[in-house]
C-alpha cells in the first residue's frame, strides 16, 4: 500500500463521518470547518506543485520576521564573505552533465511512461542545477543598505553607481526565466503519449533551457568579476588604529607609506599614481597599526571630483582614522602651494574630529624662494604667505631622499596612533554603556 504524502500526514484529514456528525451521532449542518480545510489543502498543494523557488505566504512572513531581526549595519569584512561565483560556462556544463545522468523512476514497466518520466526529471534537474547557484548568488551578495558605509561607498565608487544592483537584478531575472522555461518544458514532456514523443520533447526542452541560459550568461561572468574586484579590496580592522595619508596628488604620500609600513605602493612622478586604497601595517614596540595611502585631492567642488578623490573622502568620512596630511611646497608635485593651502583648509575644517599631523615632504628640494605658479596670485594674507614658506604650524619637515626628519616623523606617528587607540577604546566603552 502506498504511503500517504507528507502533506496529508501533517494535515491529518478527519473522516467524512466525523465532519458531518455531531458527538451524538446526528447530522451536523456546520460545514465551514470542512470548507476551510479544503481551501488550506488547495493553497498548500498549489505551492508545492508550482512554487519550487517561491515561498508561501506564511514562509514569506516568517522570512520577513527573520530578516527584520537581522537587519543591521555589517562590520567591515563583508567582501571577504562573498560566495565563490563559478564561470557561467562551468555552471552550464556541470548542469548538463548532471541532468543527463538522471534516470527514470524505478518500477515503471511501460516504456512510454518510463521515457516521459525520465525526460521530465532530466528537464527538472537541469532547471534546478542552473537556478540554484543563481539563487545562492542573489541571496548571499549583501544589499548595500546593510553594508558598512565605507564598503557601500567602495562599491559605488569602484564599480559605478547602480552597477552592483543592476547585475544582481539581471542574475535573478535569468534565474526566474530558467525556472519558468524549465517547468514549462518538464510539464510538456510529462504529457507525452509515446516514447518517441517524450524523447523529442526532452531534446527540445534541454535545447531551450540551454539557449535561455546561454543568451544571458554574461551577467554571471559580470558578477564573477564583481566578486573578484570586491574581494581584493583591502580590509580595515575598525578596532586597530589607522593612519590615513592625505594630500594633493604626487606630494610624496606613497613614498612615506613605503617608509612607514609594509605597504608597497607604486611610486612614480605623475598625478593619481594611487588608483585605489592601499593598506599597509606599522609595527611599533610589537604593536601593530594600519596605514592607508589614498588618491590625491585637487582644488575643486565635490560634484566635480573623480571617483579616486571620492575614495579618499569616503575613508575620512566613514573610518576612524588619524590623518597624516602631506604638503609639497617645492613646485614638484604639479599643484601650486596656494591650491594646496585651499585644499588643506577645506579638509581640515571638514574633518575636525580626526587626530591630525602635518608633514612637509621633499624638504631637500626646498628653495630659498619658493616656486610661484601661474595660478598663484600675490596675497596679503599672512597665513598663506607663511604656508608657502614653511607649511602649517607644527609641520614636520622630512626628506625621503636624505632621510632628514624621518626619525621624528616615526616618533610622532607612534604617539598619534597611541592617541587614536585611546580614542577607539573610549568610543567603544561609551557605546557599551548606552
Amino acid at each position: 500500500m502506498k504511503l500517504p504524502s507528507t502533506l496529508f500526514l501533517k494535515a491529518q484529514i478527519p473522516s467524512t463521518t466525523f465532519l458531518f456528525s455531531s458527538s451524538k451521532g446526528k447530522s451536523n449542518a456546520k460545514m465551514l470547518p470542512f470548507i476551510f480545510f479544503c481551501k488550506m489543502i488547495q493553497s498548500s498543494s498549489y505551492e508545492v506543485a508550482n512554487g519550487s523557488y517561491h515561498p508561501t505566504l506564511l514562509q514569506e512572513k516568517e522570512n520577513n520576521i527573520v530578516e527584520k531581526a537581522s537587519r543591521k549595519i555589517e562590520s567591515i569584512g563583508a567582501f571577504q564573505k562573498l560566495p565563490i561565483v563559478m564561470p557561467s560556462i562551468d555552471i552550464l556544463g556541470s548542469a548538463l552533465k548532471k541532468a543527463r545522468r538522471v534516470s527514470a523512476t524505478k518500477g515503471i514497466a511501460n516504456i512510454a511512461k518510463r521515457e516521459k518520466n525520465k525526460g521530465a526529471k532530466q528537464l527538472d534537474a537541469l532547471m534546478k542545477e542552473l537556478a540554484v547557484p543563481l539563487r545562492t548568488y542573489v541571496e548571499n551578495f549583501p544589499k548595500k543598505t546593510y553594508l558598512h558605509p565605507y564598503e557601500s561607498s567602495l562599491i559605488e565608487l569602484t564599480l559605478g553607481d547602480g552597477y552592483y544592483e543592476k547585475v544582481l537584478q539581471k542574475v535573478d531575472a535569468l534565474r526566474k526565466r530558467v525556472v519558468s522555461v524549465g517547468k514549462e518544458h518538464a510539464s510538456i514532456c510529462a504529457k507525452s503519449t509515446s516514447k518517441r514523443e517524450a524523447e523529442e520533447r526532452l531534446v527540445e526542452g534541454l535545447k531551450k533551457i540551454e539557449e535561455i541560459f546561454a543568451q544571458e550568461r554574461k551577467v554571471v561572468d559580470d558578477l564573477l568579476v564583481i566578486a573578484k574586484t570586491l574581494r581584493a579590496m583591502p580590509v580595515v580592522d575598525l578596532e586597530t588604529p589607522t593612519l590615513c595619508l592625505v594630500g594633493a596628488p604626487n606630494v610624496g604620500k606613497s613614498s612615506l607609506v613605503h617608509i612607514l609600513s609594509t605597504g608597497k605602493p607604486e611610486i612614480c612622478n605623475y598625478p593619481f599614481t594611487t588608483r585605489g586604497i592601499l593598506m599597509g601595517h606599522i609595527v611599533f614596540n610589537y604593536q601593530k597599526f594600519q596605514v592607508t595611502d589614498t588618491p590625491g585631492l585637487l582644488k575643486r567642488h565635490d560634484d566635480d571630483r573623480n571617483n579616486l578623490e571620492k575614495l579618499t573622502l569616503a575613508v575620512l568620512s566613514h573610518l576612524p582614522t588619524a590623518v597624516l596630511y602631506v604638503h609639497d611646497l617645492t613646485g614638484e608635485c604639479g599643484t601650486s602651494p596656494s591650491d594646496q593651502f585651499s585644499i588643506y583648509k577645506e579638509i581640515r575644517e571638514r574633518f575636525t574630529g580626526h587626530l591630525w599631523l602635518d608633514v612637509v615632504s621633499k624638504f631637500d628640494l626646498m628653495k630659498t624662494s619658493p616656486v610661484v605658479y601661474a595660478t598663484d596670485e600675490p596675497s596679503e594674507q599672512l597665513d598663506l604667505e607663511k604656508y608657502r614658506k614653511s607649511g602649517p604650524d607644527g609641520a614636520i619637515n622630512v626628506s625621503v631622499k636624505t632621510e632628514e626628519g624621518l626619525d621624528e616623523l616615526k616618533h610622532r606617528v607612534h604617539e598619534l596612533l597611541n592617541l587614536q587607540m585611546a580614542k577607539i577604546i573610549t568610543i567603544d566603552n561609551n557605546n557599551q554603556e548606552k
